[in-house]
């Protein structure tokens, strides 16, 4: 964790840009227009204000990846090559023993390994596999990069490999990797040549095989089923190689095939991914921008093929993003354009043949309109709906612009069309979600501190205690997590009845007020959080927060980065450049912590006294219990007017 810097890490799965001194992007977590997912390099946490998810490192890998503790930290030292202790193969118990989702990715990496295995070392995958993928024109390097494999033709080789590994059948079923009828069990993708699907973070989620034999009747291309880690309308071919370089050049090229990604980059153009095959969705739009907002769409020579792809651009453009189209010369695709010329030429190509949507689906549609102006009308009239889809209001005028230039068509006709499809969708937008409309319950109500599920004081009595103390209880722990080494002075009075001045630490004063009235805290998380805090003291450590963001507890990590993300830092300017001297909250710590601990020490005494209150209400009480509770309810009220009086004096400091 401290050679891992946050900013590479999420910069992998984010396009994150300059905001100050953090950086900000589109949340990974939920589909958003407008960035909210902050990043801090200095204190090495992130922030997603539209989920509330904030930690490390390594709890973004958890959550964005969904991997354990060990996982994320097993993917930072891949990444950054760490070299750990080498593991021994898990045995049919220990395998029993994970989670189902971790059971299949380890059969995910498992079944790559044994395809790869075969394309190089079997005699079979030799002659047949990697003798295809050679004529194919793929260099040894690229093989080997994209982890391509081979499937012997033999019934069961598989099947029987991992089962003698202790691997579960019905989890190899589940992954598609293999099939049984009756008491017969046999590989999927027996015969065919392999390509492993990617996720963002590399780990293998499915495959896809191509058959080597020329008969119609079998099917060219099997992929793997959906299962809980596969689901292919949310992966993008190739992303997990390509990421970098769309981040590089703000560009992503979209073909269709696995073999188009590997030839293009071969060639160089290495910001490239496919949809592999299927149509595409808004989950993968959506990956795509997290990285750019520039997609170029590489078509082929199949007009038929081109028509039905016209709702993905559609789907672009609703999504925000700028699309562009590069149609190949015809009988050409992506693969033998990359393999028949150089890579100059073909960035040349690509340059020179990108086309905006309009141009594109006005050639395209106007061989179809043969002069027939209703045709014609129909063609302006698609062309329009799709430049309604585009959010940006600028954008679609400019798009209005075009269209009435391209078509010689008054500009105010194209803008009340635009303006009646919008309504359309409007009113639709609107019927669809009046019916599901629910108000905000918190509108109006004062801000509170930031709080997960955990953290929350609830009716399932995470914290029964009441709000006010959840409150006082959040801020005692933030000045803890926030300035625990700091030192603070401490002016007391001595035996002598004479000022004297002590240095202390924030962590010592904090236990020292709650140790000795025995206070412990009523929230879990806070608690651990002290006792962490207290066990450093007891061994001479006082804790820096970033302590805390290697903890294996993520509530604990969330917290604290949590509480750093909301810490604002006072510009330098107002002293150095207006002469205007501030106060910081560390400038007055000692009064900032004990107007805490009064507050939080009163709050307790408060829900102490309405107890009594409530117990005096009873009509069980003898006389002898009933002067106990008074005397006791004098006692707390008398200590709470000390404190709150305390706290009037720090107040007016």
């Amino acid at each position: 964790m401290q050679t891992a810097r946050i900013e590479e890490v999420i910069g992998e799965f984010v396009q994150l840009k300059r905001a100050g001194s953090n950086l900000k992007g589109l949340s990974p977590f939920t589909d958003e227009k407008s960035p909210s997912f902050m990043v801090s390099p200095a204190k090495q946490i992130f922030k997603d204000f539209s989920t509330g998810k904030g930690g490390s490192v390594v709890t973004f890998l958890m959550e964005k990846e969904h991997f354990s503790y060990p996982e994320a930290l097993k993917w930072l030292a891949n990444r950054y090559q760490i070299e750990l202790p080498k593991e021994r193969e898990l045995n049919a118990e220990e395998l029993a023993a994970v989670t189902e989702r971790e059971s299949l990715q380890i059969i995910n990496e498992f079944a790559k390994d044994h395809f790869v295995h075969n394309l190089h070392h079997h005699q079979e995958g030799q002659a047949i596999g990697l003798s295809y993928f050679e004529e194919r024109g793929f260099r040894k390097d690229i093989i080997e990069k994209f982890q391509l494999g081979y499937s012997l033709n033999i019934s069961d080789a598989l099947t029987q490999d991992a089962q003698k590994k202790g691997y579960k059948l019905e989890y190899l079923e589940k992954l598609g990797l293999s099939k049984s009828k009756e008491d017969r069990h046999f590989d999927f993708f027996r015969g065919r040549v392999m390509f492993p699907i990617h996720g963002v973070s590399g780990k293998v989620l499915g495959f896809g095989g191509r058959t080597l034999i020329t008969d119609k009747k079998v099917a060219k291309y099997f992929n793997s089923p959906e299962s809980i880690i596969y689901n292919k309308s949310e992966i993008l071919y190739g992303l997990f190689f390509s990421k970098s370089d769309i981040i590089k050049y703000d560009n992503c090229f979209l073909c269709e095939g696995y073999t188009d990604v590997i030839s293009l980059y071969q060639a160089g153009i290495q910001n490239v991914v496919s949809s592999s095959g299927t149509a595409l969705t808004k989950d993968q739009i959506k990956l795509i921008r997290r990285y750019t907002n520039n997609i170029t769409i590489l078509y082929d020579g199949d007009a038929a093929g081109i028509k039905a792809s016209f709702r993905g651009i559609d789907l672009i453009l609703e999504e925000g993003l700028n699309v562009k189209v590069v149609l190949f010369p015809e009988g050409e695709d992506p693969d033998s354009y990359a393999k028949s010329h150089s890579s100059s030429e073909l960035e040349l190509y690509l340059k020179e043949h990108a086309q905006d949507f309009i141009s594109f689906k006005a050639d395209i549609l106007l061989k179809d309109a043969d002069h027939d102006p209703l045709k014609k009308a129909e063609l302006i009239k698609d062309i329009v709906h799709s430049v309604s889809l585009i959010p940006d209001a600028i954008s679609r005028s400019i798009f209005a612009q075009q269209i009435s230039n391209q078509f010689h068509i008054d500009e105010k006709v194209i803008e009340g069309e635009l303006l009646r499809l919008k309504g359309q969708a409007l009113r639709t937008q609107h019927s669809t979600s009046s019916t599901n409309f629910k108000p905000e319950e918190n509108v109006g109500a004062p801000i509170q501190p930031p709080s997960t599920n955990s953290l929350e004081p609830s009716k399932e009595g995470i914290n029964p205690f009441g709000k006010t103390i959840y409150i006082a209880e959040y801020d005692l722990i933030r000045l803890l997590v926030t300035f625990a080494p700091h030192e603070v002075t401490v002016e007391q009075i001595n035996e002598k009845n004479q000022k004297e001045i002590i240095k202390t630490s924030a962590t010592e004063l904090i236990l020292f007020e709650l140790e000795r009235d025995e206070i412990t805290f009523k929230t879990p998380l806070f608690q651990s959080i002290y006792e962490i805090y207290k066990s450093g003291l007891l061994n001479n450590e006082l804790y820096q927060s970033s302590f805390l963001l290697k903890n294996e507890n993520q509530e604990i990590v969330k917290f604290v980065s949590q509480i750093e993300m909301n810490d604002s830092e006072i510009s330098h300017q107002w002293s150095t450049k207006y002469n205007v001297q501030t106060r910081t909250e560390g400038d007055r710590l000692y009064e900032a912590i004990m107007h805490s601990i009064y507050f939080y020490k009163a709050s307790l005494l408060e829900y102490e006294i309405e107890e009594i209150r409530e117990q005096l209400k009873s009509s069980n009480l003898d006389s002898q219990q009933m002067n106990d509770l008074l005397a006791e309810q004098i006692l707390k009220e008398k200590i709470k007017r000390a404190f709150t009086n305390k706290l009037g004096r720090i107040i007016l400091r």
